[in-house]
């Protein structure tokens, strides 16, 4: 089980990093931002050492009288002598499952099952722990890829145990969609929306008393916490409404994306499931920039599969953390068989990432950049142009809403 904690405190410098670099020798660390009061440390009682990674804000008051030892950023491998060291993957599953067992009982639980990594690692570790108490379902919300549903129909009602419900709720969403343009509203309206579903679906079951959420440790870290700085809203992160009957179940929310696969490696998923392409709770609804038209999500959507397709082709699949094409509502001038033209520019994002928390641009051959760019016009209404995103994270988010 895991016992001794070295906390983080994030004070301006590269907090993701050192907390990854402790778990590395083996020894569990937590983040917390410099405005959160120490009696609010997840595990105080297991607090065996700090470090205050960066300088530019001052740590909580009265850090320096909890007579635990205080590190410096270059002492990461000698603060792990002499602690114990049960930071591993077989041992995060092990709590988690007792810690789950302890919050469910013999309750029920409701997963939203998109067939990402995060969701499908949650129902394998809900499906050890509950068995068939656990309900999935799979909401088409209107904002997924070229042939997801399909996908995930195919694959979680063949694979698991648990029961899987389908709801068909694309007009729906899009309805809600309708003349909005700003990015945190959108998230807003397609996080609601999908909790209102859910709830809809929960009272046509018996006992269900807990919603389970793929959350992971960047997601918490980029919404902000305590009147820290937020970089934007994540739809699986906290605001749930007062009148929501569900206790929420995170089993994920410490661990990073790469710890995420390392868990559904362990708990027996398959490499396809595993190593999924990273998609974001809204969809292509962050890359449908703008107010989301039904033409140009079409024209989003077809050119995705375009770009998914060249990559797997190219032999690209799996050797690039995420890639994808996003659309903004502008129209640049152009020709098409020799008249003038109006269309839509296609951008390419393809970036390489351990955490999720940076990230760097994949240089990518030109050639095929460029047929990738003459499918994308030839084939897909109303693109006209194709631009590739050369901007790191930071400075530049991974998505661009």
């Amino acid at each position: 089980m895991i016992q001794d904690l070295i906390a983080v405190i994030n004070a301006g410098g590269d907090a993701s990093g050192l907390a990854r670099e402790i778990r590395a020798h083996g020894v569990y660390s937590e983040i917390y931002p410099c405005n959160k009061p120490l009696s609010e440390f997840n595990q105080l009682a297991n607090l065996k050492g700090i470090i205050i990674c960066g300088d530019e804000i001052p740590p909580p008051a009265g850090i320096y009288d909890l007579g635990i030892p205080i590190y410096d950023n270059s002492q990461v491998g000698a603060l792990s002598s002499g602690l114990k060291k049960t930071w591993s993957m077989e041992n995060f599953i092990a709590d988690q499952i007792e810690l789950l067992k302890n919050q469910i009982g013999g309750g029920r639980a409701l997963l939203a099952l998109s067939g990402g990594v995060d969701s499908s690692v949650v129902a394998a570790l809900l499906s050890k722990t509950i068995g068939d108490r656990l309900v999935c379902v799979h909401v088409n919300h209107g904002l997924l890829r070229k042939g997801e549903p399909e996908q995930v129909l195919e694959v979680f009602g063949r694979e698991f145990a648990a029961k899987l419900i389908y709801v068909d709720a694309a007009d729906r969403f899009l309805d809600k969609l309708e003349g909005v343009s700003d990015p945190e509203e959108k998230r807003k309206i397609i996080g609601a929306e999908f909790i209102k579903v859910f709830e809809e679906e929960a009272r046509k079951l018996d006992g269900i008393e807990f919603l389970a959420q793929g959350t992971i440790y960047p997601d918490i870290a980029e919404s902000g916490t305590d009147g820290s700085k937020n970089v934007k809203a994540h739809h699986n992160v906290g605001g749930l409404p007062d009148d929501l009957k569900f206790e929420l179940v995170e089993p994920l929310k410490y661990l990073f994306k790469d710890e995420v696969r390392a868990c559904g490696k362990a708990l027996g998923l398959p490499d396809e499931m595993v190593y999924r392409q990273p998609f974001p709770g809204p969809g292509l609804g962050v890359r449908c920039l703008g107010e989301i038209t039904r033409d140009r999500l079409e024209a989003v959507r077809e050119s995705d599969a375009i770009l998914r397709e060249e990559f797997k082709n190219a032999g690209l699949e799996g050797k690039i953390w995420q890639y994808f094409i996003l659309i903004p509502d502008i129209k640049s001038v152009g020709t098409r068989e020799g008249e003038r033209s109006c269309e839509w520019p296609a951008i390419i994002r393809a970036v390489n990432t351990v955490d999720a928390m940076t990230a760097t641009v994949e240089r990518l051959d030109f050639d095929l950049l460029q047929k990738i760019t003459q499918r994308i016009i030839n084939e897909v209404k109303g693109v006209g142009r194709v631009c590739y995103d050369l901007t790191p994270k930071p400075t530049g988010t991974i998505e661009w809403e």
